[in-house]
């Protein structure tokens, strides 16, 4: 299947079809909430084997969506299908395993107490298949520390093992435009972890995916648990209004959630400043972050710097800067003797890709933001459309743009912080990023190896101690989206009037009911280059082999994806 040829011809849906959709729904959300679980195993099973179906093809769009070419499919690959194929494989396992057992099928020593009391649930690898391909890869999700050893596996499982929890209710998910994985995630959350119906309103952004996602989903839609829109704001307006609607989830920016929760114009600035929401309905939310990078203090090697230039200049080219994970401040240590060659390599690595068309709205509104916000600007490489790939030095005590907003394109500050050595760094660098940068949704840190184990406690306490739903230890934190296993969302503590990166978490395969920080590690340089890379000259159909070996793993698939993923 492929919408290529109606791409920009979607037809906002009537409010007629608004409203009997969501009757539709009501109807539903009980015979939804009480249905068995061996019936919602099959569904998933579906919708794994209807997302496959169409992926290629879904990808396809993409890319011309995009404007980039086919070289460049494996970032499309990864963070749609790839992504929403592994979720769904580990949560139809979990199901599976509580229907054989009666718990989340973790053993009993992936669930430990650490030393300061706090539980902690380890989920990667989450396989045998996972030892094979993601090796030194770990990963484990910190419980809300009032949860006790005694008491963790009662918060396992969501409404599986505690029906008395499940109700019926009609959910409105507002999609993201930026990528196609997000809005199908956010619905199987919706459907699967919580129990309930869902209506989707596509991102106009990106309302090509509309047909794909219908296809996925074809038989809950059949049977009226879910329902799909199209259109802007007012349609998301009379969804989030609708007195049949019971709650809202939203992946965007904290202007569209303020402007659901508490209106817009003075208005709105009234409510909020009062805390008087219009909206009165539950309302999760995903909404993005000053994304950093904290770099420590150590004696890099030639091919050790070079492959984190990489990492580093990756996490802004990805998806052209559009992720809510991307790089937005590189915090360094102002004593590091290799601070100025590492930062002049990823300059070089940024110039020697091609140019990205900047497709989201209000890109070059944004980038002229940051860079009015003063400091030394630096750009890498030419661009049609004024918004090359850049680089902000930024003073740390600055009240600037970069460390406020999200700037969502391929622009990213850096800061220097003093230290006498990894420890009082890292301490420094803790304290900036939680008191400085807006939003706590991730953060990664790159230590090498023989700093890491020279070091172990600090960089211990700094993980600790960080605010943030997603620590990354080697390791670029998005991989917590991608995963599956590892609940993605903002640090606990947010509220409507400082809704930061928003309330709630997603991708929740291993059922944990109340997490509070995933952390995700891996070797300093992962051998062979990392698939998502874009400095990976195979990505597309190493990557293409994985979400085919998620929608349906076996023995037989694991050479010529090894073999891919080693042709870079």
């Amino acid at each position: 299947m492929s919408t290529s040829e109606s791409q920009g011809q979607v037809v906002t849906t009537s409010q007629y079809l608004l409203d009997r959709s969501v009757v539709t729904l009501r109807e539903n959300a009980i015979k939804w909430s009480l249905r068995s679980l061996d019936d919602r195993i099959a569904d998933l099973a579906s919708i794994r084997s209807r997302t496959m179906e169409a992926a290629p093809d879904l990808v396809a769009d993409a890319l011309q969506a995009k404007g980039i070419g086919p070289e460049m499919a494996g970032e499309e690959w990864i963070s749609g299908p790839y992504s929403v194929l592994r979720t769904l494989r580990f949560l139809q396992a979990t199901l599976e395993g509580i229907r054989r057992r009666g718990e989340v099928p973790l053993p009993d020593d992936a669930i430990r107490e650490r030393a300061d009391g706090q539980v902690a649930v380890d989920v990667l690898p989450g396989d045998g298949w996972d030892r094979i391909l993601y090796p030194g890869w770990k990963a484990s999700v910190r419980m809300d520390p009032s949860i006790g050893r005694g008491q963790a596996r009662l918060n396992l499982g969501g409404i599986y093992t505690k029906p008395e929890t499940a109700d019926a209710a009609v959910a409105v998910v507002l999609a993201a435009g930026n990528v196609s994985s997000i809005t199908q995630l956010d619905l199987v959350h919706k459907l699967f972890v919580e129990g309930h119906v869902a209506m989707v309103k596509f991102n106009p952004v990106n309302d090509y995916i509309g047909p794909y996602v219908e296809h996925g989903f074809a038989d809950l839609i059949e049977a009226g648990f879910v329902r799909t829109s199209y259109g802007g704001a007012e349609v998301g307006d009379h969804l989030v209004m609708h007195p049949e609607t019971d709650e809202v989830h939203i992946t965007g920016s904290e202007v569209t959630h303020d402007a659901i929760v508490f209106g817009t114009g003075p208005d709105g600035a009234a409510r909020k400043a009062a805390n008087t929401p219009r909206m009165k309905k539950p309302i999760t939310s995903e909404l993005g972050n000053v994304s950093p990078v904290i770099v420590v203090p150590g004696a890099w090697s030639d091919r050790e710097m070079s492959y984190q230039a990489e990492h580093v200049a990756t996490q802004l080219l990805q998806n052209a800067g559009y992720n809510c994970n991307a790089v937005k401040v590189v915090v360094l240590p102002e004593t590091w003797d290799q601070c100025r060659e590492f930062m002049d390599l990823v300059g070089e690595k940024l110039a020697s890709r091609p140019d990205r068309r900047p497709y989201y709205p209000g890109s070059l509104e944004r980038y002229g933001r940051i860079i009015d916000g003063g400091g030394e600007v630096r750009t890498y490489g030419d661009s049609e459309e004024g918004l090359p790939p850049t680089i902000v030095a930024v003073e740390a005590d600055a009240d600037h743009p970069a460390f406020a907003e999200e700037a969502f394109c391929r622009i990213m500050a850096t800061v220097t912080l003093p230290g006498d050595g990894p420890v009082e760094f890292l301490d420094r660098a803790v304290e900036f990023c939680n008191d400085r940068l807006r939003g706590t949704l991730n953060v990664t840190l790159l230590v090498d190896k023989a700093t890491l184990k020279a070091n172990q406690p600090a960089v211990d306490r700094a993980i600790d101690d960080l605010r943030y739903g997603t620590v990354g230890l080697n390791l670029w934190a998005a991989a917590g989206f991608a995963l599956g296993v590892t609940p993605w969302g903002a640090f606990p503590g947010h509220t409507l009037q400082d809704i930061g990166s928003g309330i709630g978490f997603v991708h929740n395969a291993r059922l944990i009911d109340r997490p509070q920080k995933t952390v995700v590690q891996a070797p300093f340089v992962l051998v062979p280059k990392p698939t998502w890379s874009v400095f990976h000259g195979n990505s597309a159909a190493a990557l293409r082999k994985a979400t085919a070996f998620e929608a349906r793993p076996a023995a037989w698939r694991v050479p010529g994806l090894l073999a891919a993923a080693v042709r870079v």
